[in-house]
């Protein structure tokens, strides 16, 4: 059916930490079955969205994408990330 992993920045404290972070996820993400659909500043945000850093990766199922955030490789990608900011991750189930 496939799954969407859906990754809002809710704060960005420290820009080394999270290129760290990005420089690591990305490979990780396609590696773990992740199609990138959408990163960057949301282009208008509402009611209580942030315009912080959103990312969208597409995968073939929630297994798949909850596979990829407990992988080694993503891992160690969080570990770079550390305190460097505050984020959302949700992964939910395509229509």
């Amino acid at each position: 059916m496939g799954a969407y992993w859906i990754n809002t920045f809710r704060a960005i404290r420290d820009q080394e930490k999270l290129d760290a972070y990005v420089a690591l996820a990305g490979p990780a993400m396609r590696a773990g079955g992740g199609t990138f659909l959408a990163r960057g500043n949301p282009a208008a945000a509402f009611e209580q969205g942030t315009t912080e850093r959103t990312t969208l990766i597409a995968f073939d199922s929630v297994e798949q994408a909850v596979a990829a955030y407990e992988s080694a490789a993503y891992q160690e990608a969080l570990a770079a990330l550390g305190d460097g900011a505050e984020r959302d991750i949700r992964i939910i189930e395509a229509l």
